[in-house]
């Protein structure tokens, strides 16, 4: 039995299941009605999660659903890889912690939102962003099943961060210019 897949799959699990609980009781947003709002869409989508992530009663079915075959995950750039994983997923959990309730599972305001520039967030504006990147580069090397997955979420997340970037300036217009000044906006001394 190899750990690298179970640690990978286990990363993703903590990820989801963290994202799904932690999106209960989360700001409602300021400029359109939120996907949140409809209490059955999060219950359904709250058993549909916590089925797939402790439903598969296999080590094989549980990669498969991750894009993780047993054969491509050996050697030390997969160790290397799911030691990214791991630090991914802390990152991304921990600026989630201190994003609180202001996130949002779209880039939007939140009655009452406030400009979060503690923990993670004094080295890097959107750390999720960061972690999340990290963690699927870390899956990618373990398993390149995971390439495609690696492109679409970078691509989407250089997206939202200009968007991101577009509303904190809008509704922090002195705070937000000096806070960009002090920090990196995604990856910390490139970009």
């Amino acid at each position: 039995m190899q750990v690298i897949p179970w640690i990978i799959v286990g990363c993703w699990r903590v990820f989801i299941g963290y994202w799904v609980v932690s999106s209960f009781g989360v700001k409602r947003d300021a400029t359109r009605a939120s996907w949140m709002g409809f209490w059955w869409l999060r219950m359904v989508l709250v058993f549909v999660i916590v089925g797939w992530l402790w439903g598969a009663s296999s080590f094989g079915r549980a990669t498969s659903h991750l894009w993780i075959s047993n054969a491509s995950v050996v050697g030390p750039l997969a160790a290397v890889g799911a030691v990214l994983c791991v630090l991914g997923i802390g990152i991304a959990v921990w600026a989630r912690v201190y994003l609180g309730r202001n996130w949002s599972p779209a880039p939007a305001l939140k009655h009452g939102h406030e400009l979060v520039t503690s923990g993670p967030y004094t080295l890097v504006r959107h750390p999720i962003y960061t972690g999340v990147i990290l963690a699927v580069l870390g899956s990618t090397l373990a398993s390149p099943q995971w390439l495609i997955i690696f492109f679409l979420i970078t691509g989407m997340f250089i997206w939202r961060v200009h968007v991101e970037e577009a509303l904190m300036l809008k509704q922090f217009p002195n705070q937000y210019p000096e806070y960009k000044k002090r920090t990196w906006a995604l990856i910390p001394y490139i970009w």
